[in-house]
């Protein structure tokens, strides 16, 4: 316990650590530079953090374990096996936002071949393009979830680990790593919650500038030059906002498979904690509990194929509130915005705002309500079927949202490339990169995001249910549970389906023959 604990602060105070550094030599090296790669400093904030981390991991572990004596024997090797496991959370957390960057940075073959897709290609390659992208980076940062987890199950069935375990539950060694694989991912959050934030800043940065239209004041140059005794370079400062946004798109996109990735790894120790809680109520224990997680029963089957389902139908949900809430605002602004105004009305701006606004709290209502009684009604029907929707949720939604999030990253660098490096703005290739940018925002910033709290949820809430189940241990009340939260995710299912579309009929040929005439 004292050791976790000492893990957590030292990976806290070598997160600050590796920041002052970078800080320091990064400022000197930059401070007067008008050009550089922006993307270079917070990568190498990254790594910095995690070898300084790992460092003082190995150094901690052998001061505080170098001598432990478990059942009055000497573990002299337990130090350094503990020490190797949760370091691949923490080399996780540099690794993925490597890959990521292979697919998302405007520097990548990847992005760069979506701009050329799109040059003959237009909107239809970009979006293609954009998908190939996803797709790959799903596949390299699984393997690498999947190579580091493999490593740390192999170091946990070391006897000096083992001996660590009860001994009914020796078995479970391999849980217990990838309870700490997960404990080093997160040994990286200061620093990921830090480069990811940059992204939002960076954005916003650029968006004020582009609004306030700073530029165009008359004499304003001459009048920074009276009161602060420098003249202003616009197109410069416009510039490097631009790359700035681009290098703040790369590390929004590096956070988030960082941050699922701990869902997905931490949920494996929660649902064994379930199977630890099924243990002690069944009759056979822990053997007849492991005898019917076999994928000989049906229904781990099926709860791995409703897992899956609700993963998708989670992620059409949230795009679908996003394409109805766009459409009334786009609706509104042809009606009652001038286009062409050199500025927008205030009242009109604050309209647009609530109508994309109302839309998402109906989603964000409507998707919370159905994964809630989703979770409580599979809970309450199975708990064996439950465990297999957890582990498919888990699975699917891993992969689905490091594939969303790297494809609407890539598509948003695109853009990116052909704004500031090819300065094509206004041209059919602009026009095609700023499809692929909008149709990769409900995915990156809207779907992918939203999974990982969900997958926490749906582990922490199901874990709860299944105790109350436990605790009542009378099938038919918990067969009315079953069924109650079962009809009301149903609802909210259909009301996703019927009651978020666009409420506008169907055009039909009338209405072109109209436009002809």
């Amino acid at each position: 316990i004292v050791w976790i604990f000492a893990m957590r602060i030292l990976m806290i105070v070598t997160s600050l650590v590796s920041y002052f550094i970078n800080d320091w030599y990064f400022t000197g090296q930059l401070a007067d530079k008008k050009e550089f790669d922006p993307e270079h400093p917070l990568t190498v904030l990254v790594w910095l953090t995690s070898i300084v981390c790992i460092g003082a991991t190995y150094l901690a572990s052998w001061l505080l374990l170098g001598d432990i004596q478990i059942a009055g024997k000497a573990q002299p090797q337990l130090w350094w096996i503990l020490s190797t496991i949760i370091s691949c959370g923490t080399i996780a957390g540099a690794l993925i936002p490597e890959f990521t960057k292979v697919f998302t940075s405007t520097s990548c073959r990847h992005v760069r071949e979506i701009v050329t897709a799109s040059e003959h290609g237009g909107a239809s390659l970009n979006v293609l393009s954009g998908l190939v992208a996803g797709n790959f980076s799903a596949f390299w940062e699984g393997l690498t979830m999947m190579v580091l987890m493999f490593v740390s199950g192999l170091l946990a069935v070391h006897p000096s680990v083992t001996a660590l375990m009860p001994a009914e539950y020796a078995f479970a060694a391999p849980i217990f790593a990838f309870g700490l694989v997960a404990f080093g991912f997160l040994g990286m959050g200061p620093v990921t919650i830090a480069v990811d934030s940059f992204g939002p800043v960076s954005d916003n940065a650029q968006s004020v500038y582009e609004l306030s239209r700073i530029e165009s004041i008359p004499g304003l140059k001459d009048e920074i030059k009276k009161d602060f005794g420098f003249t202003p370079d616009f197109d410069s400062a416009k510039h490097n906002l631009e790359k700035n946004d681009g290098a703040g798109n790369t590390f929004k996109a590096t956070a988030k498979p960082v941050l699922i990735g701990t869902a997905v790894v931490g949920a494996t120790t929660m649902i064994f904690g379930i199977i630890l809680m099924l243990g002690k109520a069944e009759a056979g224990g822990i053997e007849a509990v492991i005898s019917n997680l076999s994928l000989i029963h049906p229904t781990i089957v099926l709860g791995l194929l409703m897992g899956g389902a609700v993963i998708y139908w989670f992620t059409g949900a949230s795009k679908q509130a996003v394409v109805t809430g766009a459409y009334g605002a786009v609706v509104y602004i042809k009606k009652n915005m001038n286009l062409d105004a050199a500025t927008a009305s205030i009242k009109d701006s604050k309209e647009v705002v609530k109508i994309c606004t109302i839309y998402a709290q109906k989603g964000m209502f409507n998707i919370f309500i159905a994964v809630f009684c989703f979770a409580l009604s599979f809970a309450f029907f199975n708990p064996y079927f439950f465990i297999g929707y957890l582990i498919s949720i888990a699975i699917f939604g891993l992969y689905q949202a490091i594939f969303m999030a790297n494809a609407g990253g890539a598509w948003d660098n695109a853009k990116k490339i052909v704004e500031v490096d090819l300065k094509a703005k206004g041209t059919e290739l602009h026009d095609a990169s700023i499809v692929g940018d909008t149709v990769g925002d409900p995915f990156k910033d809207t779907s992918s995001v939203a999974l990982n709290p969900v997958i926490k949820f749906t582990t922490l809430f199901g874990m709860l249910a299944i105790e109350l189940s436990l605790i009542i241990n009378n099938p038919v009340i918990n067969a009315v549970l079953a069924v109650v939260f079962g009809l009301a995710s149903a609802f909210m299912v259909w009301r996703s389906f019927y009651m978020m579309r666009i409420d506008q009929p169907m055009l039909t040929s009338a209405d072109f023959e109209k436009v002809e005439a």
